[in-house]
């Protein structure tokens, strides 16, 4: 397995069970400021949370097909785990009766402030609604990027594949030509010596003749 992803892995798992203590502490606490700051901490911790899950995700497709499936089918259940720890924070945030009476109360007393008061709330609230805008695009245009680089990834891991398989036929011809080049080689030296074996018997043949001619013609 990757040493990368089991690095990723043990981070979440550590993140998601400290995430989940804090989850189940925080539903026994009254509404107030230390309930508000705990569920802050567990928003963030849930975006941290998921950042590791796409950096597991990115490292599982970068890798071999067979190890490839069985790191997404645990991922799966990562981010299911991690939709469950959503869920239930989001039912912490849901304001309760004491909640409710307190936004009455504070809208009663925002309707006697004055109205340059309430221009320079608004103005920043719109203030913060803008920004709050802008770093969740810069959120959108991040996952975008990395969603990217996932498909980079399967792209060039499949033509490395495509070109090892091709590597390995290459390999093949060339085991095949050496071998054709032993066999020419073999034929031609035997050529070679059956050229020399005949050039002998033929001029054998030859000096064979001219004796016994001699003998004949001066005998």
């Amino acid at each position: 397995m990757s040493g990368v992803f089991e690095g990723y892995e043990r981070q979440y798992c550590d993140l998601s069970a400290n995430l989940s203590r804090k989850c189940n502490a925080a539903a026994l606490l009254p509404d107030g400021e230390q309930k508000n700051q705990e569920i802050s901490e567990i928003k963030s911790g849930l975006d941290d949370a998921d950042v590791l899950i796409r950096k597991m995700d990115l490292e599982a497709r970068s890798l071999q097909p067979s190890l490839k499936a069985t790191l997404l089918a645990k991922l799966r259940e990562y981010k299911s785990d991690l939709n469950t720890l959503k869920r239930d924070i989001k039912k912490l945030t849901v304001p309760s009766s004491s909640q409710a009476a307190h936004e009455a109360l504070l809208e009663s007393g925002l309707a006697e402030v004055s109205a340059n008061q309430r221009e320079r709330l608004m103005m920043s609230t719109e203030r913060l609604n803008q920004s709050t805008d802008r770093v969740k695009e810069s959120r959108r245009l991040a996952l975008e990027t990395e969603d990217l680089g996932v498909s980079i990834l399967e792209d060039l891991n499949q033509q490395r594949e495509t070109l090892l398989q091709a590597h390995t036929k290459l390999h093949g011809v060339d085991d095949a030509i050496d071998k054709s080049k032993k066999i020419l080689t073999s034929m031609s030296r035997r050529i070679t010596r059956n050229k020399w074996i005949l050039g002998s018997i033929i001029a054998f043949l030859v000096l064979a003749i001219v004796v016994v001619l001699y003998f004949k013609l001066f005998h």
